[in-house]
C-alpha cells in the first residue's frame, strides 16, 4: 500500500508567528540603532574581545568582517542593531541572516553577543528577544510554504547564561560539530596518502573552474543535513580568507553526458552545464588562509574550508585524493597542522574518513533550532 503524501504546509506568514512590532530595548541604558559599515572597527574590537572572553577558538580580521556587513543580500538597516553606552562605545550587537538561495527550507541565523563588561544587565535577554521576533518577521515576509528553521550556533565553551538564553526560547540542540587536526610536522612518519584518480585529473582550483566547483557543491551536499543551494552571489562570498595555493579541484575530461543527462540526480544547472560543454569538476577543495587564528591555536594552519565530491563519483576516493593534496599544500607552505570542522553525522561517512587520515578532534560546537 502506497504511503500518502504528506499534508501541504501552511504559509510561513501563517506558520512563523510573527509579531506586529519588535520588542523594546531598553535594558542597560544603551541606544539602539541599525548597524552602519562605518561600525565594523568598533564591531570588530567588540566580536574578538567576546572571542577571547568566551575562548572561542578564532579571531576575525577587519576584512572578514567587512565581507560580512557588505554582503549583497544583507539588509542591515531592517536586520541589524547595535547597542552604545552614553560614551558612544559600541556595548552589543545582533542581526539576523537569511540567505538567498534557500529553497527546500528558509532559515534565519541569530548572530550576536554583548560585551562582557556589561553582561548581567539584562542586555542579552533583550538583545535576544528582538532578534527572535526579527527572526520570525523574515521567515513570514520569504512567502514560502516550506518548513522554516531559526537556528542559533554555539561553542562548547559558551558561557551559560548564552546557552540558557536559547534554551528558554525552546531551541533545542539539533546538530553538533567537530573541529579537526592533523598533524603535519613529520610526514615521513605519518605519510599523505598516494591516490590514483582512474581517468580523473587533479589540477588547482583556477579562475575559470570557479563556477563548475559551484555546480558540484550544491549536487555534492544536496543530501546532507541542513544544506541549501548556494547562488553565485553566497559562493564567491567570503573570500578575504580563500587561499588558492591550497585549493584544488577533481575533473572528469570525458564525462558521459548522457548518461548524467540520464541520470535523475543531476540537477538542472549541471545539465545545462554539461550540455554546454562546459568541464564537469567532481570533486573540489577550497582552502582558506585564518592568519588571526594562528596564535590562538598556538601554530600556523592550513584550513579545508569546503570539501565535496559530485554523488555520481563517490567511492573513488576522490575526497582523499582533495585532502591529500591539500595536506602536501599546507605542509610546503609550513603549516604545522591541517584542520577542518565537520558534521558529526555527515551522511556521506567524512568523519570516518578524517579519522582514518589522522584528524582528531581538538574543539566542538552545536547548532540549536526552532523548526516551523
Amino acid at each position: 500500500m502506497a504511503t500518502p503524501a504528506p499534508a501541504p504546509l501552511a504559509p510561513l506568514a501563517e506558520r512563523a508567528g510573527a509579531p506586529s512590532v519588535l520588542p523594546p530595548l531598553t535594558a542597560g541604558g544603551l541606544t539602539w540603532r541599525p548597524a552602519t559599515r562605518d561600525d565594523a572597527g568598533a564591531l570588530l574590537d567588540l566580536r574578538n574581545t567576546v572571542a577571547e572572553a568566551d575562548r572561542e577558538p578564532y579571531r576575525e580580521t577587519l576584512d572578514e568582517l567587512l565581507e560580512i556587513l557588505d554582503a549583497p543580500w544583507r539588509r542591515l538597516v531592517t536586520d541589524s542593531v547595535v547597542g552604545l553606552d552614553a560614551d558612544g562605545l559600541l556595548r552589543a550587537y545582533g542581526y539576523v541572516e537569511t540567505m538567498p538561495g534557500d529553497t527546500s527550507r528558509v532559515r534565519a541565523f541569530l548572530w550576536g553577543a554583548v560585551h562582557p563588561d556589561r553582561r548581567g544587565e539584562g542586555i542579552g535577554r533583550e538583545l535576544f528577544a528582538w532578534q527572535e521576533a526579527r527572526a520570525r518577521q523574515m521567515l513570514a515576509a520569504s512567502g514560502a510554504s516550506v518548513p522554516g528553521r531559526i537556528g542559533g550556533f554555539l561553542e562548547d565553551t559558551a558561557p551559560a547564561p548564552k546557552v540558557r538564553l536559547y534554551e528558554r526560547a525552546g531551541f533545542t540542540p539539533r546538530r553538533f560539530y567537530s573541529d579537526l587536526e592533523r598533524d603535519l610536522r613529520d610526514l615521513d612518519a605519518h605519510p599523505v596518502p598516494d591516490v590514483a584518480l582512474d581517468g580523473l585529473r587533479l589540477v588547482p582550483l583556477a579562475d575559470d573552474l570557479d563556477e563548475p566547483a559551484r555546480l558540484a557543491h550544491n549536487d555534492a551536499f544536496r543530501d546532507h543535513w541542513g544544506s541549501e543551494p548556494q547562488t553565485p552571489e553566497q559562493w564567491r562570498s567570503g573570500r578575504s580568507t580563500y587561499a588558492p595555493e591550497w585549493s584544488f579541484v577533481v575533473v572528469d575530461p570525458a564525462p558521459d553526458v548522457a548518461a548524467l543527462l540520464a541520470d535523475p540526480r543531476t540537477d538542472g544547472e549541471t545539465a545545462a552545464a554539461l550540455r554546454a560543454g562546459e568541464p564537469l569538476v567532481v570533486g573540489y577543495h577550497v582552502a582558506a588562509r585564518f592568519t588571526a587564528d594562528f596564535a590562538v591555536r598556538g601554530h600556523p594552519f592550513g584550513y579545508t574550508e569546503i570539501l565535496g565530491v559530485r554523488r555520481a563519483y563517490r567511492g573513488r576516493k576522490v575526497a582523499v585524493a582533495l585532502l591529500a593534496a591539500g595536506m602536501r599544500a599546507f605542509a610546503a607552505d609550513g603549516m604545522a597542522v591541517a584542520a577542518l570542522d565537520v558534521d558529526t553525522q555527515n551522511p556521506s561517512g567524512a568523519h570516518g574518513l578524517y579519522a582514518s587520515l589522522g584528524y582528531t578532534e581538538r574543539h566542538g560546537s552545536r547548532l540549536v533550532t526552532i523548526e516551523l
